[in-house]
């Protein structure tokens, strides 16, 4: 019925106007006549400190005018359709198939407006360990790889393997890659922490229930124009060679790469390039990032340090629960955001709970991540 659907589209239309009002295209569109004026003179191109900020800006600028006015021509075309319902025109069927795309298009277009940290405009380093526990545990690790790789194909976004190292039996030991997009960093920003696995295990012959973590950490990329003094003298450089499972993880020289940096003991790696000269300049490039991130949290003093959130791989310090068995549940312990449909949280919807992380962080911070009601049964 029209008039359930304009019920139900209620919350939406001021959902739709708060939006646009927080958007304010009238004032984007004079910010962005600054950046073209800076832009126009010619000193400006000549220094890449000064020109890659603004360009990065003019950017942001033009997909959020971008996003407004997709908003107001969806908008004002569910709202064409019910004037064309009151005028006898059967407009249910494309009211039904609008609106929820619309309700798509807001949430996402929520998150975005949520992330007004420095960082958070910037490409995602994913670095994936597995906890205690051999094949269990490194099998869970590239189920969470996988799924944040599907997170970054289903947001059109680029995702590139910088290495990965396979496990014994199944699964991986460790991984480490990068997606690239617009607010990658800042959408995957609070998927740092450890991440709890309970299922019927497929490599028990008793078919017993077991418990498997592992560890997710993201930072930012950084680009040229962020200086992280790096001494020569704190790097181990390791080479090693490099072979696989097929595919993109195929690489028979000797030109794979892993650098230490000693004081923090932070490490990068690159193996997916055959050169070994490409691998060391992508490691060199993901330890920056990283060193950047250290320096980013050791600065924010009403947050976490970076080490303080690399707890313990084990029951007591995970931030979210994927259940398979005695029930079907994937739940945040910090924002309480529950999905019921695990399985599509594993295939890379993880939307839910970026949108809860996001909401919690700009209202004052995140709650404690474990409670004893949590505990699985």
């Amino acid at each position: 019925m029209i008039s359930d659907l304009e019920y139900s589209y209620s919350p939406v239309r001021e959902k739709v106007r708060d939006l646009r009002e927080y958007l304010d295209s009238a004032r984007l569109r004079r910010e962005l006549a600054t950046i073209e004026e800076k832009t126009s003179d010619p000193a400006v191109w000549a220094d890449p400190a000064r020109s890659q900020p603004l360009m990065r800006e003019r950017k942001r600028i033009e997909n959020l005018l971008a996003d407004d006015t997709e908003l107001a021509r969806r908008s004002d075309d569910i709202e064409a359709y019910f004037e064309l319902a009151k005028e006898g025109e059967d407009t249910e069927a494309d009211l039904a198939r609008e609106i929820p795309s619309l309700v798509d298009f807001v949430e996402k277009l929520e998150s975005k407006t949520m992330l007004s940290e420095e960082s958070d405009p910037l490409n995602a380093i994913v670095v994936v360990h597995p906890g205690a526990g051999g094949t269990e545990s490194q099998d869970w690790a590239e189920m969470l790889m996988r799924m944040y790789i599907r997170w970054g194909e289903r947001q059109n976004f680029k995702v590139e393997i910088n290495e990965v190292q396979d496990g014994d039996e199944a699964g991986i030991k460790s991984a480490t890659f990068t997606i690239s997009g617009d607010f990658a960093y800042g959408l995957l920003s609070g998927e740092t922490g450890v991440h709890r696995l309970v299922r019927i295990s497929p490599y028990d012959s008793a078919k017993r229930r077991h418990t498997s973590f592992a560890s997710v950490f993201v930072s930012p990329e950084i680009d040229d124009t962020i200086v992280i003094d790096i001494k020569p003298e704190d790097l181990r450089i390791d080479t090693y060679r490099s072979g696989g499972k097929g595919g993109q993880h195929v690489n028979t020289t000797d030109s794979a790469v892993r650098i230490t940096h000693i004081p923090t003991g932070l490490v990068a790696g690159c193996q997916n390039e055959r050169s070994q000269h490409k691998n060391k300049e992508k490691a060199m490039k993901l330890l920056r990032s990283r060193l950047y991130e250290y320096e980013l949290e050791k600065k924010k003093v009403a947050s976490k340090k970076l080490e303080d959130s690399k707890l313990d791989i084990n029951f007591g310090s995970q931030i979210r629960n994927y259940v398979l068995q005695p029930y079907r549940m994937a739940k945040d312990l910090r924002t309480r955001v529950e999905v019921g449909d695990v399985d599509r949280v594993l295939d890379g919807d993880l939307e839910p709970f970026i949108r809860g992380y996001l909401k919690a962080r700009r209202e004052g911070g995140i709650p404690a991540a474990v409670g004893a009601e949590d505990d699985v049964p």
